[in-house]
Order: structure tokens, then C-alpha cells, then sequence
């Protein structure tokens, strides 16, 4: 038996990364299938905006309490079976949804699903980590956040533009389709894992690795900075059927999901950011990142709807360069229990999610797009002085502390 991990020059390296890329463009296009649908959806089920973004939020609900379940799993019964079996699990709604006629039925299926679909993310980093050897291992692992970020575009536009020609139902029966051909791809291609040695702790001893970084302040508010990004890049997104389908824009559906190739700014923008960071300073080109995104927020306070657009870019640029260089400084920051931490950070994205696409819905039924522009705007810059206030207090106190003891 062949004790070396796979290098990028090996055959199975390729199987492993592209498996795991069309894996999580499958999982990625399936969470965020129903957000350029919102609108379309309201009509449907005669259910006000609030209720619809549900279909979303739960979405990101069953998703979170997936990651620490089905990660649990993952570290005793093995990576590849976790995520075989969560891919099959994530297609079945596909099939069952277009038969309901319950609202919160659908929103009950989309729940399930998200806990299947967290198979994925829950299992694969650590996969690549255990099976490709670490000068190859980078690499693949840009290849599937990258994945990440394309899936969430294609469902996103292709959901849009297809429901421009079919019923929804029909384009969920696609989606199912394309899962299926994803599910077989995986069994066939993804090889069985070689060096997994399952863990002996208790789920318990999980969950504490986690809360651990609970008891370092620098810590937490990284990870407040998670949730905050995620809340206001989420909004803008999930309301913007809303804004554009309305006076005095009056856009189709097929038209507003072109505007989620603004993603693509964001596919390029992390591994900009990455560079840019190793020789501008980490922090800065954070920082430049959450400024950015703000500005882009901003400018879709504009009635001009090519203006909306290059604001939406720009702010997609932003978000990706904050949160993949605020990511990567919560795994520096953590001394211990870098997996618990990374895993923490996770679950303040997605909250960052749900609260973006439901919490944020009486906001919108109050005061419409403009107030939801001006909280996603501000929030990210409002946080950013108040961490940065905080982190010169604590300085100033230790500062003053050592000063006492000498």
C-alpha cells in the first residue's frame, strides 16, 4: 500500500480535488437556488417577504446545526462516507418540494436539506488535509472554496434564468438531475480515505474545543466580525429581487439573476487579497477589504441601475477579501483548538446568513431599500471603530499593568 499522500503531480490528486469542487458547486448552487426566486415565491404561496426569505434562512439553519453534528461524525466514521451520503441526502428534496402545496411543508424540506448539504463542509477540509500532502494540499483547497463561490453564482443565475422559461417546479427537477449526476461522480472518482484515524473524544470534548475560544476576547470579536459581514452582504442580496423587480426598475427574473454574476468579482477577489496581504500587511488589506464592501453597499443607494451593478461588484470584491483574510486570521489567532475555532467561525458566518436573509425582514416591510442599504452599509465600518476602540482599550490596559509590575 502506497503510504505517501497524493501530490498535485498524481493521478488521484486530481480525482480528489475535482470530485470535491463539483461536489460543493452542487452544494453551494443548491442553498442559494431560491434567492433570486423570493419574489416569484410570495406570489405563490401568498406569504409575505419575511415569511419567503425562510426558505433561505432555514436553509442556513439546518445547515449550521449540520456542521457540528455531521462534523462530529466525520471525525469517527470517516470523511468519504459522510460526504457520499450527504450529497444523496441533499437531492431528495428536490424531488419532493415541487409536489407541496405547504409553504412551511417546503420550508420543513429546505431545513432537512441544509443538514445534509453540511456534510460537505463538514468533512472535506479535513479530508484534503489528510489524504494530499501539505505543498499540494493549498491548492486544492483554492479549488474548492473557488467552487464555493461559483456554485453559489451558477445556482443563483441559473435558477433565474431558467424559471424565465419553466415553472419553478421544473427547474428544481433540473437541479435534482444535475445532483444526481454530481452523487454518481463522487462514488465513482473519490477515492477511500488512507490516513483517517478516527477520534475517541466525546462529543462534549468537541464542543468545548469550540467554546474555548469563548474565553479569548480578540477571538470573539473576529468572529462578531464574521456575522457581521455575512448580515449585510446577505441582505443586500436577498432583497434585491425585491428593489428590482419594483418602479422604477421593473426587471424580470431572468434579469435580475444576471446580477449574481457580480459574484465573480469575489471568486478573483480572495486570492487577490491573499497576495496583496503578504506584502501590503494582513491587516490592512482587511481592512481595506471591509471599506470596500461598504462603499459598494453604498452606491446601490443609486436609482441608476448600471450604478446598482458596479456597486454590487464592488462589494463583492470587499466582502470576499474580508472574510477569506478574516477567516484565515481566526486559525492564526487560535493557540489551541485551531479545528474548534475554525469551526466556530463557520457557524458566525452562517448565523451572519440567516439573520441576513429573515432577521432583517421587518426592516424591509417598515421602510423598504433604503433602510436595508443604510444598516448593510454602516454595519460592517460602525463594527470595525467599535473592535478597533476596544482592542486600543485592552492595549492600553495591559500596557498599564506591566508598567506596575516592573
Amino acid at each position: 500500500m502506497n503510504t505517501q499522500k497524493y501530490h498535485m503531480k498524481d493521478y488521484y490528486f486530481w480525482k480528489i480535488s475535482l470530485s470535491l469542487a463539483f461536489a460543493s458547486f452542487f452544494v453551494f448552487a443548491s442553498i442559494y437556488i431560491v434567492q433570486p426566486l423570493l419574489p416569484l415565491y410570495v406570489r405563490e404561496f401568498n406569504v409575505s417577504v419575511s415569511e419567503v426569505t425562510l426558505t433561505l434562512s432555514m436553509t442556513i439553519v439546518g445547515l449550521i446545526i449540520g456542521l457540528i453534528i455531521l462534523g462530529f461524525f466525520s471525525d469517527r466514521i470517516g470523511r468519504v462516507a459522510i460526504i457520499k451520503y450527504s450529497l444523496i441526502g441533499s437531492v431528495f428534496p428536490f424531488l419532493l418540494i415541487p409536489m407541496l402545496d405547504s409553504f412551511y411543508l417546503f420550508v420543513l424540506l429546505r431545513f432537512i436539506q441544509g443538514f445534509a448539504l453540511a456534510g460537505l463542509p463538514a468533512a472535506s477540509l479535513a479530508y484534503l488535509n489528510e489524504e494530499i500532502e501539505r505543498s499540494s494540499v493549498g491548492i486544492a483547497t483554492a479549488l474548492y472554496i473557488a467552487s464555493n463561490a461559483l456554485g453559489g453564482m451558477a445556482g443563483r443565475v441559473l435558477a433565474g434564468y431558467l424559471t424565465d422559461k419553466y415553472a419553478w417546479e421544473t427547474v428544481f427537477y433540473i437541479f435534482a438531475g444535475g445532483g444526481l449526476l454530481i452523487v454518481a461522480l463522487v462514488f465513482i472518482f473519490l477515492p477511500k480515505s488512507r490516513f483517517f484515524k478516527p477520534s475517541n473524544l466525546s462529543f462534549r470534548k468537541d464542543i468545548e474545543g469550540m467554546i474555548f475560544h469563548l474565553k479569548n476576547p480578540t477571538i470573539i470579536m473576529i468572529i462578531g466580525m464574521g456575522v457581521i459581514l455575512q448580515l449585510s452582504f446577505t441582505s443586500i442580496w436577498t432583497y434585491l429581487p425585491f428593489h428590482l423587480e419594483s418602479e422604477p426598475f421593473s426587471l424580470s427574473t431572468k434579469a435580475i439573476s444576471y446580477t449574481f454574476f457580480a459574484y465573480g468579482f469575489g471568486v478573483v477577489g480572495a486570492p487577490i487579497a491573499g497576495w496583496l496581504a503578504g506584502g501590503m500587511g494582513f491587516n490592512i488589506v482587511r481592512i481595506t477589504g471591509i471599506l470596500v464592501l461598504s462603499a459598494g453597499i453604498l452606491m446601490t443607494f443609486s436609482l441608476s441601475l448600471p450604478m446598482i451593478v458596479i456597486g454590487l461588484c464592488v462589494s463583492c470584491l470587499g466582502f470576499f477579501t474580508a472574510h477569506s483574510l478574516t477567516a484565515t486570521f481566526v486559525a492564526e489567532e487560535a493557540a489551541h483548538h485551531k479545528g474548534g475555532a475554525s469551526s466556530l467561525y463557520l457557524v458566525a458566518y452562517y448565523v451572519g446568513v440567516t439573520f441576513g436573509s429573515s432577521a432583517v425582514g421587518p426592516l424591509w416591510n417598515i421602510a423598504g431599500w433604503n433602510a436595508i442599504v443604510w444598516i448593510a452599509g454602516m454595519l460592517p465600518v460602525a463594527y470595525l471603530i467599535l473592535i478597533t476602540l476596544i482592542q486600543k482599550k485592552v492595549r492600553k490596559t495591559e500596557l498599564h499593568i506591566k508598567r506596575n509590575e516592573t
